[in-house]
């Protein structure tokens, strides 16, 4: 008599992703003998750190990784960048993924976990935001202090695989309160003006309308984007300390709303790229 087999398939996925991942952070190996400990997320604003600050540079293309995913939007690069910062190694991602594109969140996080076997302790984050605080002026850098989810779900949905994380991550203090305190202080001593404020992030691609922004502005929001806040869960979930700054591209003002394009956002990204860099800089080493 047969008996019938019993298939876990989200079982089988948790594992098959783990393994994945393991072969990924094989081929880094082989392709980069840099062991990094500090990870950066390089969104809008930090080209030149990364292609003309860091020292004994390597890289990977994600086409190298068998089925890992392809970044789709013009202003991203698609590779890890490796590389030391004042001895610091460091293992940057240019460009990442976003729902948006079509993508899982569990597929969108999935290089903070590579980073994490790698050695990734601490990790850095960039974005570009859409100013909701009426304080705020093109160019301003905000370090976030908290986040509000507004993307359909959550990256940690499904299966949990102990070996990433505990099943209910702690997320009370998602952004690692000794080191923004250590940010807030290294800008004030570089003559950098920050803002501190809440993100939140929203599905994309479209842009909010005035409405939506005053909706954002009603619940605590300080700044509005697309991304960041399932790359910061899954970090939490591994327990990576996690840094973000947003640079603020545009003003989310409902009553002086104007037609926003992208070259806009990447001339202002560009505009505050030296004050952003230098202050990474500094953060690096702490």
């Amino acid at each position: 008599m047969l008996c019938p087999i019993f298939y876990d398939f989200a079982l089988a996925s948790v594992i098959d992703e783990f393994d994945k991942l393991q072969q990924w952070a094989e081929i880094i190996r082989q392709k980069s003998a840099i062991q990094p400990q500090l990870g950066l997320i390089a969104g809008t604003g930090l080209g030149n750190f990364v292609d003309e600050a860091l020292a004994f540079q390597s890289e990977v293309n994600y086409h190298e990784l068998p089925g890992f995913p392809i970044s789709t939007v013009e202003s991203h690069s698609g590779k890890f960048v490796f590389g030391h910062w004042h001895g610091v190694p460091l293992m940057v991602m240019k460009g990442r993924f976003h729902y948006y594109e079509g993508y899982k969140l569990q597929e969108v996080t999935l290089p903070i976990r590579l980073m994490k076997l790698l050695g990734v302790e601490k990790l850095m984050i960039t974005n570009a935001a859409g100013g909701l605080n009426t304080s705020f002026q093109l160019g301003d850098l905000m370090l976030i202090t908290d986040h509000i989810n507004l993307l359909p779900g959550n990256p940690l949905i499904g299966k949990n695989d102990i070996r990433f994380g505990s099943r209910f991550p702690d997320m009370s203090q998602p952004y690692h309160i000794d080191w923004y305190d250590q940010a807030f202080e290294k800008a004030k001593n570089l003559n950098i003006p920050v803002q501190k404020g809440v993100y939140v992030a929203v599905p994309g691609p479209s842009l909010e309308t005035r409405a939506e922004y005053r909706f954002l502005r009603l619940i605590g929001a300080d700044a509005v984007g697309m991304s960041t806040v399932p790359e910061v869960i899954v970090a939490r979930h591994m327990g990576m300390k996690v840094l973000a700054v947003s640079v603020i591209t545009d003003l989310c003002n409902p009553d002086l709303l104007e037609v926003l394009t992208l070259e806009q956002v990447l001339e202002t990204a560009q505009n505050a790229e030296p004050k952003l860099t230098t202050l990474l800089g500094a953060m690096l080493l702490v």
